[in-house]
């Protein structure tokens, strides 16, 4: 992408800034030095930053790259948060303390065992809409992982409206033409990072896993799908992605506003008429106010970061080659009840307007989300809508690639979480995957301290590092995972991992046919906007079934 001569300035500026620490291990990188701290056999190196940030005045750029610093830089803290709206409600993802934030915040941090050679690498992209988030939450902590062998990264990049902004006037700025990805670019530029940089600390530059949950996972798609980041990992892991229609940059399509209209209506929202006025909005200021104006960030099909639709790219083999790790959380939306419209009065209610929105479909969905429990019938539909099929989808779609792909459906439970009725809620495996079941925020429940959790989690530890290192999930003391194949294999996370075949049967055709019938109309986008929320769906399309 274009560098900006300005930007490279104000890297310049920022190399000059760090103060060393004066104990800790050190590592010279070829993009500087940085002194880091051990605990044990594992090194942390914490906030390196990774590209000069696009602010201010510079603000909506592609990220530079930073000149060499000169100085030993420290590296034992985390670098601050991307600007993020502030003053959220509670949930359970809630952090015990606000977040620091900054529009200088590309950074990111390594954990790695002591006097590594070409260790496998595991590239984390952290969750939380495209909006919120931070590399530094401490359930991504890379410790654990990393005392099986492998280097962890994980990274920050910029969100909301700041990330993802498209509009005419950024367009027209561009040599290429494009506008928006920002965050995307981010990605990108961390990756090429850590091929330039990770032999340094002991890392295999050629064995790179990019790896994401939530957004995180969305992100992961859009990586396998662009080809400004191919060659730049070699394998990939989803968990809870969604796969859903894509605005295009400059055509209106699915219902959706291109995204340089919807960045025209921002503007128009702010009384911003230009990009120089949006520019001269204080960061905070315009990433609280688009929040509430209900700007989505999006990546936007643009036809040089993003080509086509997911659905296109993944239909045409046009995804990176590369072995796949993919699953859901069997109660995703019971901590996501926004994304699920409201229950009827009654059953009848319920099958009522599911026969009048899915027509030909309704006997269907209706085995599928029966009236008889339609309560969890309307959570289940949401799950299956946003994360259920993307993740077969995306497994079925590998393997059609001839790469080993993996499923999973993460289904466990225990008492603080299950009284609470978030049975196996959205992001609920991560503490098990990272081993951080004992560094929970203030709301998430409590995970019992017994054998049983923590040998759950060192199955998936094992299953998820061993993955990293060589594309086959294997756990020392849990059963094997077979690919999913032609049988349809799949790991189910229970009380304890059980290997099982045909993840909810006609759920994924269901939902292939929805899809596929809404894409071919172009009216009409595959979302959330499913079960009571559905429009009505259009007739049988030659192709859809």
């Amino acid at each position: 992408m274009t560098r900006f001569p300005s930007l490279l300035a104000l890297g310049a500026l920022l190399v000059a800034a760090p103060v060393a620490a004066q104990s800790g291990p050190v590592v010279d990188a070829p993009s500087g030095a940085v002194r880091g701290a051990a605990d044990g056999d594992i090194q942390a190196f914490k906030g390196i930053p990774y590209a000069v940030p696009p602010v201010g005045a510079m603000r909506w750029r592609p990220p530079a790259p930073m000149q060499r610093w000169k100085t030993v830089r420290d590296a034992t803290a985390f670098g601050p948060a991307c600007v993020q709206p502030q003053g959220k409600s509670a949930s359970v993802y809630s952090p015990a303390a606000p977040l620091p934030v900054s529009e200088d915040c590309l950074t990111l941090n390594i954990w790695a065992p002591k006097n590594v050679k070409n260790a496998p690498v595991f590239f984390w992209i952290h969750g939380g809409a495209l909006v919120s988030g931070s590399s530094r939450e401490a359930t991504y902590d890379g410790r654990r992982m990393a005392e099986r062998g492998i280097i962890v990264v994980s990274i920050n990049y910029r969100l909301g409206v700041l990330g993802w902004l498209a509009h005419p006037g950024l367009t027209a700025e561009s040599p290429q033409h494009v506008s928006g990805n920002y965050g995307l670019l981010d990605q990108i530029a961390a990756l090429g990072w850590v091929k330039h940089n990770i032999v340094a600390f002991g890392g295999d530059p050629k064995n790179v896993t990019i790896a994401g949950e939530s957004a995180g996972a969305l992100s992961v798609m859009y990586l396998l799908e662009s080809p400004l980041a191919r060659g730049l990992y070699s394998k990939a892991i989803a968990e809870s992605g969604y796969m859903i229609s894509m605005p295009e940059l400059k055509k209106a399509v699915y219902g959706a506003p291109s995204g340089e209209a919807a960045g025209q209506m921002l503007g128009g929202a702010l009384q911003a008429p230009d990009i120089a006025a949006l520019r001269g909005i204080d960061a905070q200021a315009i990433t609280d106010s688009a929040a509430k104006l209900g700007y989505g960030p999006w990546g936007a099909v643009d036809g040089l970061v993003l080509p086509q639709q997911m659905v296109e790219a993944f239909d045409q083999g046009k995804q990176a080659p590369v072995p796949l790790l993919a699953g859901f959380n069997q109660g995703e939306i019971r901590s996501l009840m926004m994304l699920a419209p409201k229950p009827p009065a009654t059953a009848a209610d319920y099958e009522a307007t599911i026969r009048d929105r899915y027509g030909d479909l309704a006997d269907t969905f209706l085995k599928l989300y029966p009236a008889t429990d339609y309560k969890e019938s309307i959570i289940a539909t949401t799950r299956d809508g946003l994360y259920g099929w993307t993740a077969e989808r995306m497994a079925r779609k590998q393997t059609g690639l001839g790469q080993r792909a993996y499923l999973y459906l993460f289904d466990h439970g225990y008492p603080a979480m299950d009284s609470a009725g978030l049975h196996a809620f959205h992001a609920s495996e991560l503490p098990y995957v990272f081993g951080t079941t004992d560094t929970l925020g203030p709301n998430w429940p409590k995970i019992p301290d017994t054998p049983e959790e923590h040998a759950l989690s060192d199955a998936m530890l094992d299953y998820w590092t061993s993955f990293a290192r060589d594309g086959n999930p294997v756990a020392a003391k849990a059963p094997a995972w077979p690919a999913y194949g032609t049988a349809a294999n799949y790991m189910h996370f229970t009380a304890t991992p059980e290997p099982s075949k045909d993840l909810m049967p006609g759920m994924y055709e269901l939902n292939e046919a929805v899809m596929c019938r809404r894409k071919a109309t172009g009216k009409f986008a595959w979302n959330w906007n499913v079960g009571l929320a559905a429009p009505k769906i259009p007739p049988k399309i030659a192709g859809c079934e």
